[in-house]
């Protein structure tokens, strides 16, 4: 008697299993299968041979998705807009914009201000992103003088000659010939007369310090890249796509005030996709891009993750070698 185990001082025994029905696992409907998985891609491999091997779920599908949606809106003649944040740029990312706007998957591009500022200082002197951490203390931040005097130029000259702050500072950096030109969105852009939006919060940006910022000419010259990226929201209907790469707060934010005010203005906009490349999905991109202005409309809001120097890459190689 001195071997058994002590009874439990619980008044609830654990329930008995011997009566639960179980089925075949064969007859189970299951969410992966064998033809869904990766298969080991040979050294020296294509990317074609790549993209083939990769499994037949989640993320890749997403990306595939993404992927048909841009192929379609080339292939009809629909609208693809990229949005694209500073981080974009900074990440190295300004020649495969450039790609993708030559080889005819992009359309019309929208930044925000800091996008703007990376591309220009690139276009300059071949360099930008500084180090805040060792300028802050001393109040030097910001302070780089041809980004601000360029910049505000062109803003006085896009308020006096109206039109908006993307073609003017592409028009400003073709006039100064700057040697790296060949790496800038927004000259390339600009030859290619594709357009470029910019849509400035004043305050965020180390131009509107600057002695030479007009805060009505800035405000000018925003407001008409806003009105303008409306009309190009306009053409998403009916396979269109707009890309958002890696823009937090503003551009989502803007996206979102494009998609009311045509719909308010009685243009149809609907079966469109939407789709939010970002190494954090946050809030605003999630909601403002890829959920509610597809909902109800018959289109598709996809959110890819990764870091932007991956990811971005990864989708504009898949444009052209992934099968399907």
């Amino acid at each position: 008697m001195d071997d058994l185990p002590p009874k439990s001082c619980y008044a609830t025994p654990p329930l008995e299993f011997t009566g639960l029905n179980t089925y075949p696992l064969a007859e189970r409907p299951s969410k992966v299968s064998a033809r869904d998985l990766s298969r080991p891609c040979p050294p020296g491999a294509s990317l074609q041979t790549f993209f083939a091997s990769l499994p037949n779920l989640l993320a890749v599908n997403e990306l595939r998705a993404a992927v048909t949606a841009v192929r379609s809106a080339r292939s009809r003649g629909r609208a693809v807009i990229a949005g694209f944040g500073g981080h974009v740029i900074k990440c190295g990312l300004g020649p495969i914009l450039i790609d993708l706007m030559a080889r005819g998957f992009i359309t019309a591009l929208a930044g925000n201000g800091s996008s703007a500022i990376h591309d220009f200082e690139i276009a300059l002197v071949g360099a930008t992103s500084e180090d805040v951490d060792a300028t802050l203390g001393r109040g030097a931040f910001g302070g780089a003088e041809e980004t601000g005097r360029g910049i505000n130029a062109a803003c006085t000259a896009a308020a006096a000659d109206g039109i908006g702050l993307g073609e003017a500072l592409g028009r400003w950096l073709e006039a100064a010939q700057p040697p790296y030109a060949d790496q800038s969105v927004l000259v390339q852009a600009y030859r290619r007369r594709i357009p470029v939006t910019v849509h400035v919060a004043i305050g965020t940006d180390i131009t509107h310090i600057h002695p030479t910022a007009v805060g009505a000419h800035i405000g000018a010259a925003t407001h008409h890249d806003f009105r303008l990226l409306c009309s190009l929201v306009r053409e998403l209907h009916d396979g269109g796509v707009y890309l958002n790469f890696g823009s937090a707060v503003i551009l989502p934010e803007v996206f979102l005030k494009a998609v009311t005010t045509v719909r308010n203005l009685g243009y149809p906009l609907t079966d469109f996709t939407t789709v939010n490349f970002d190494f954090i999905q946050h809030y605003r991109p999630l909601t403002n891009v890829v959920r509610r202005p597809v909902a109800g409309s018959r289109g598709r809001g996809i959110a890819l993750t990764g870091h932007h120097e991956l990811l971005i890459p990864l989708f504009a190689a898949a444009l052209s070698e992934m099968p399907g």
